[in-house]
């Protein structure tokens, strides 16, 4: 083995018979909420990331793909998005990308585990960019789905960017179609549901076409789509879900001149051309997404399809 090469590695499994691994410089963070294992680790490809439950969230370098990609579509596809929830992105970065738009005056963010605020706080800067303390912020700590079950607020636009539903997790309740039912309920007319729906690799599909078939059948019109995330090394999913907008309807030059005229900061990811990219799905993902027929109920939940796999390091 060659000298110069690293010697720590953090190995983050897919499966069983998969796993991607880091090399890392060291690590900046390690402890427990009252909920989950927290980690910040310094990788040498990547800058900083964390880590939840031995769960890689995100990575200095490319999280503004992830994030730009969940939060932007469903955000100039509204005609002008006044106020927002936001459940879960305790890095703040899913937040942030909200408060680029002008047009946001409240952007209401519940994440379960206040330790990973804090700790994002400290540790991530690039990543939050000062939002939690900007005067539009109103940030709780509690259940996700509780929050939306007692608000009486109506919202623009609802953003997910919460962890896959694993067995025993905090997460899977907020992946069902009486969750997904709740959201509606408080949606203004236009309004739209961004989530977050795991990986689309071929050997691990179930996750990413349930929850796109349970948003159906809550949501008239539901598009899934996915951005390729390069620390992940796999194309990721996501799902816009409303009543009455369509991503298809959009052109790229309108698109342009609303990020020129609403977003207070450049986008790195996210344009015109990239929205028709994201929406165009290769042809095994639309197969799969069309033979799905499970749909995830509160008392039939899908988990995750390793969740066997918590001590993984």
């Amino acid at each position: 083995m060659k000298k110069d090469l690293p010697s720590r590695w953090i190995y983050d499994y897919f499966s069983p018979s998969e796993v991607h691994k880091h090399a890392i410089k060291g690590t900046i963070y390690h402890g427990n909420s009252d909920i989950q294992e927290i980690v910040v680790a310094e990788t040498h490809n990547f800058g900083r990331c964390l880590i939840l439950d031995n769960e890689f969230q995100s990575f200095e370098l490319d999280e503004f793909i992830y994030h730009e990609a969940l939060v932007q579509p469903a955000m100039i596809m509204h005609p002008e998005p006044e106020k927002v929830a936001i459940i879960g992105g305790g890095e703040g970065a899913t937040l942030r990308e909200v408060l680029h738009h002008k047009t946001v005056n409240k952007a209401m963010m519940v994440d379960i585990d206040e330790k990973v605020v804090e700790c994002a706080e400290k540790y991530l800067p690039t990543f939050h960019n000062g939002c939690f303390s900007d005067k539009r912020t109103v940030l709780t700590f509690g259940d996700g789905r509780k929050f939306i079950e007692d608000s009486d607020e109506e919202f623009d636009a609802v953003i997910m960017d919460i962890t896959c539903p694993l067995e025993e997790g905090p997460a899977y309740k907020l992946f069902t179609k009486e969750f997904y039912a709740l959201v509606k309920q408080k949606l203004t007319p236009h309004g739209v549901l961004s989530i977050q729906a795991s990986t689309t690799s071929p050997v691990a599909l179930q996750t990413y076409t349930v929850l796109s078939k349970t948003l159906q059948a809550v949501f008239p019109n539901v598009f899934p789509y996915a951005a390729y995330v390069p620390s992940f090394a796999l194309l990721w999913g996501f799902c816009l879900a409303t009543n009455d907008l369509d991503p298809a309807q959009i052109s790229p030059e309108k698109i342009d001149r609303r990020i020129s005229e609403r977003v207070n900061s450049e986008l790195r990811f996210y344009d015109g051309i990239t929205h028709q990219a994201l929406f165009n799905l290769p042809k095994y993902l639309r197969k799969a997404l069309k033979e799905q027929t499970h749909v995830n109920l509160d008392k039939n939940p899908l988990m995750e399809q390793y969740p066997g796999l918590a001590d993984k390091d």
